[in-house]
């Protein structure tokens, strides 16, 4: 009879022989498999770092010790390893665990993160603070090789190298972010992979040095020849950290050993694993792109590919894009490791020469396409809206300043879901809205999208065209109804939400139209203040954050005001979509209720 280990912890996993800990992983992958298969979530990524989350505690003792887990969805097999194995049921759930690691949700989680490459950074600062304490702990930091296509890994990298303080980075090398890595760092951890011949050669004189010091002094500067050699530049030991690697991330025992040498070394140390995405689920080793991150599915039906669907706004952009690519040889896309979840892949797949990958590093694709602009193309940079934040100055200063002619899709607009508040797209009205020269369009249905691509593309100006996640209608009619004194004035991705809403209040007595904007900014201020004349009562409502957005600008606008509807001035939690605007009272009925009231109260 198996054992059950959903009461494990870090005491007891410490004592479990080479036998046990394979049936603990074992069971660690159906647990995942089953709460992902539930819930969603990202599936690939945990699979892969089952035994390294293993090796880690095992050697580590957390939260005394201090692990920030970069991006965090690789965190899952730590939350079941800290206390948390019977809420797995409940993950990505309203109220329940969450796809990230949490402060609020464990002492064990020592980062809120969400977005990538940030961790040698936090753990460097955790480090740093330990030192001024004059503390004894080790400060670890697990970084998928995916993270490193962006600066501020580097960054920290090399400040943490010039310091000198004990930092333990493992280097989680599974050779993909989401999609597979581009760029020169992923050669170049290919190089380390491949390169068994200068281990060997490291041993042969280590061994050698054990039994002869003197020689050791005489082969040092040898040894470090030969390494430049046959690992040209070994960037990491160059920038002040000594490396180990690579190492087989699924041997736990090697790993052990590793981590306690690194411990005890004080200095920075990067240890490098070799981990395989989705491993122990065959669909997920097939196909680990399309199972990174999955919305819920049935597992005795899995196979290794899921079918794209067309009316997914993703889907219809990239195809509206391939359109444009078509008619004009300029139009260029630019994307950030994401390829699939934006849609570009279907321009890439016909027209590859004109898709560039910029890795994870929003701005890196930003200035890439300011140059593309500058000299002759029509670059359109597909970007979710929680990841262009990370862009925000290149936009502003690369982008705007120069008043050049590049197209931001906006993916994942507006309120995402269930993962979170790291990944909410609620604030890109309001960041855009601040910069000059910069046009936004909000489309309501998919033949607005494509109508919007085409004039943005024409525009010869920077444009931003945002829309949300889920299905797109081909086409999505305002509301009118006879004899409305009241009017919802909405962006485009709200328009369903508006419409439903007004049927509601026309059902209390209280006919309504709505009016979708499809232009955000400029406001067309005129036509506005015309609009706002015809009805004794305006509400306006937007799929963002209540401040900074068009609600402010266009109850300037009212003389009499209205009402604002909007998500409130906080993060918002993972849960449900649906639940989420239930909850905030965004949904059609809350909508309703809020504009009858509002109604009632001016009469």
């Amino acid at each position: 009879m198996k054992a059950d280990h959903r009461d494990i912890d870090t005491e007891k996993l410490k004592k479990m022989n080479g036998a046990e800990l394979e049936e603990l992983c074992a069971e660690i992958r159906g647990e995942l498999v089953a709460s992902v298969a539930k819930n969603g979530g990202h599936l690939a990524s945990n699979l892969g770092t089952v035994e390294l989350t293993v090796a880690l505690h095992r050697v580590f003792d957390t939260p005394r010790d201090k692990i920030v887990w970069d991006v965090g969805h690789q965190a899952y097999v730590h939350k079941m390893l800290t206390g948390r194995w019977d809420d797995m049921d409940s993950l990505r759930q309203h109220g329940g665990l969450s796809g990230f690691p949490k402060r609020a949700e464990s002492a064990h989680d020592m980062y809120d993160s969400g977005h990538s490459g940030t961790s040698v950074s936090a753990a460097l600062g955790y480090a740093a603070a330990r030192d001024l304490r004059g503390e004894d702990y080790s400060c670890v930091a697990v970084i998928g090789d995916g993270a490193l296509t962006g600066g501020v890994a580097y960054e920290a990298l090399n400040s943490a190298g010039s310091m000198k303080t004990p930092l333990i980075v493992v280097l989680n090398d599974n050779t993909m972010s989401i999609g597979r890595n581009v760029g020169g760092m992923s050669r170049y951890l290919q190089r380390m992979r491949m390169s068994r011949s200068y281990q060997r050669f490291k041993r042969g004189i280590k061994n050698a040095a054990d039994s002869n010091p003197g020689l050791l002094r005489k082969l040092r500067g040898f040894r470090d020849r030969i390494k430049h050699i046959m690992l040209p530049g070994l960037l990491f030991e160059e920038l002040g950290f000594k490396y180990f690697g690579p190492i087989d991330g699924h041997d736990i025992e090697t790993m052990c050993e590793f981590f306690a040498d690194a411990r005890d070394l004080g200095r920075p140390v990067i240890i490098h694993v070799v981990t395989q995405k989705g491993r122990g689920f065959a669909p997920a080793e097939q196909n680990p792109e399309k199972y990174h991150g999955v919305s819920s599915f049935d597992v005795e039906k899995a196979d290794a590919s899921f079918d794209r669907d067309p009316r997914a706004w993703s889907d219809r952009f990239g195809a509206a894009l391939l359109a444009e690519a078509r008619k004009d040889e300029r139009v260029v896309a630019v994307h950030a490791a994401m390829a699939e979840g934006t849609g570009v892949c279907i321009m890439r797949d016909e027209l590859p020469g004109r898709v560039f990958d910029a890795g994870i590093a929003e701005q890196h694709a930003v200035s890439f396409a300011a140059g593309l602009a500058l000299n002759g193309m029509k670059p359109v940079v597909a970007i979710y809206s929680t990841f262009l934040q990370r862009a925000y100055d290149q936009v502003l200063t690369e982008v705007c300043l120069m008043d050049l002619p590049v197209v931001f899709a906006v993916d994942r607009a507006g309120i995402t879901g269930r993962d979170g508040e790291t990944h909410q797209g609620l604030y890109d009205i309001s960041y855009l809205s601040s910069m000059p020269n910069m046009t936004i369009f909000s489309p309501a249905d998919a033949a607005e999208l494509e109508e919007m691509l085409t004039k943005a593309l024409s525009l010869g100006k920077p444009c931003a065209i945002r829309y949300p996640r889920g299905k797109a209608p081909d086409r999505l009619e305002p509301v009118r109804m006879d004899g409305a004194e009241t009017v919802i004035i909405c962006d485009g991705g709200s328009l369903p939400y508006a419409n439903a809403a007004a049927k509601l209040l026309a059902a209390r007595g209280i006919p309504a139209d709505t009016f979708s904007l499809g232009t955000l900014k400029p406001l067309d201020e005129k036509g506005i203040r015309e609009l706002l004349g015809r009805y004794r009562y305006a509400a306006v409502m937007e799929d963002g954050t209540s401040e900074g957005g068009i609600g402010g600008r266009i109850a300037a606008m009212a003389p009499s005001g209205c009402l604002t509807i909007a998500w409130p001035d906080r993060f918002i939690e993972h849960g449900g979509p649906d639940e989420l605007r239930k909850k905030y009272a965004l949904d059609a009925e809350g909508v309703a209720e809020r504009v009858a009231r509002y109604v009632e109260a001016k009469a």
